[in-house]
């Protein structure tokens, strides 16, 4: 009787699965079109944020800002200067010169000196190419107050009422550049570099087959990864707030390029294509804020390796974040390219 039963259903499924995959193909043509209706590709400007404050063990009073570039495909190229500046005090702060695309939080810190009080402000000030000019202005009013349990809100992490004693006790993951943090290599030659990372595995990991079975009823039990991916893509992601998929992941991409490079972003090129460390929501895009996304297989010895060429001379920096989905650590690399 079992084996009749499921005889009889291996068409049903099929049929559902074939229905599923005519269904999500029309839905992610409409969520694409109306990304390109209310939304821009290139041509617009960036906003800059103050994200917050936080006190250190030490005492120590760091300022975090990010950005919104508007721009869903260009990624922008602002020079230290007078279009990319803090206007009080030094204008160099280390803030990225290039600007992926949409929104990115907690991009950089900037550690105050002692004396920096209430009623002081540091203005980070960008001008895009467009001629745009957005100010973020940085304090120390209370409401500004970061920690951990914040930024894992603020990114995605958690949903509302979603935190227990063990989220709350997540520590960041740590990564570690291996081999010098200067390297130097001639245009088109790849440099092969490797990261290692670990993590206390919170927050758990992503896994799609408990969103499915939760919300797949009983056919989910004879989901394939295929189905799995189609049921997903008919399920409107649910968005109070930004919504994202934890999982630990490391992601190398340009932070400074030489001034020289007109389109950095089609001159430097990764391989393995990395992970988006940006809130690409499109439903297929390889971003932890894709509704589709899945985390990555993870090397059994931490070690990530990355391959990057460029196309074009001069000094870069590249920026590698380790997220575990909550919290993240960053590691830089200088790269000089000539010819």
């Amino acid at each position: 009787m079992k084996l009749q039963f499921n005889n009889l259903l291996k068409p049903v499924l099929i049929l559902f699965a074939s229905s599923l995959a005519l269904v999500s193909t029309m839905a992610a043509a409409e969520q694409d079109y109306e990304y390109t209706k209310h939304s821009y590709a290139s041509g617009q400007h960036t906003e800059v944020a103050y994200e917050g404050w936080r006190v250190d063990d030490s005492g120590a009073i760091t300022l975090t800002f990010g950005y919104f570039n508007h721009n869903w495909e260009e990624e922008l190229d602002i020079p230290i200067g007078e279009n990319n500046r803090f206007t009080t005090g030094e204008p160099d702060r280390g803030q990225p010169t290039h600007f992926l695309p949409r929104r990115n939080r907690f991009t950089f810190d900037v550690v105050v000196p002692e004396g920096f009080e209430g009623d002081d402000e540091l203005v980070w000030e960008v001008t895009s190419p467009n001629g745009v000019t957005r100010s973020a202005y940085a304090t120390l009013r209370e409401d500004y107050k970061i920690e951990n349990i914040t930024i894992m809100s603020e990114t995605g992490s958690l949903g509302a009422g979603s935190s227990d004693a063990i989220i709350r006790a997540n520590i960041a993951p740590v990564s570690e550049l291996i081999g010098d943090n200067i390297r130097t290599v001639t245009v088109g030659q790849s440099l092969t570099f490797q990261t290692r990372v670990s993590d206390d595995g919170v927050p758990e990991p992503f896994d799609p087959m408990r969103r499915v079975r939760r919300l797949g009823g009983a056919a989910s039990a004879f989901a394939t990864e295929e189905m799995i991916r189609e049921r997903m893509m008919m399920m409107p992601p649910p968005k109070p707030t930004v919504a994202k998929n934890n999982g630990l992941f490391l992601s190398w991409n340009v932070y400074r390029a030489p001034e020289s490079v007109t389109a950095v972003q089609n001159a430097v090129h990764f391989d393995p294509p990395q992970i988006k460390p940006w809130e690409d929501t499109r439903p297929t895009a390889n971003s932890p804020w894709s509704w589709l996304w899945i985390p990555p297989k993870l090397p059994e010895d931490g070690i990530h390796e990355v391959s990057v060429t460029f196309d074009e001379p001069g000094t870069y920096l590249l920026w590698g974040r380790a997220d575990d989905g909550g919290l993240y650590h960053d590691q830089y690399l200088t790269v000089n390219v000539t010819r």
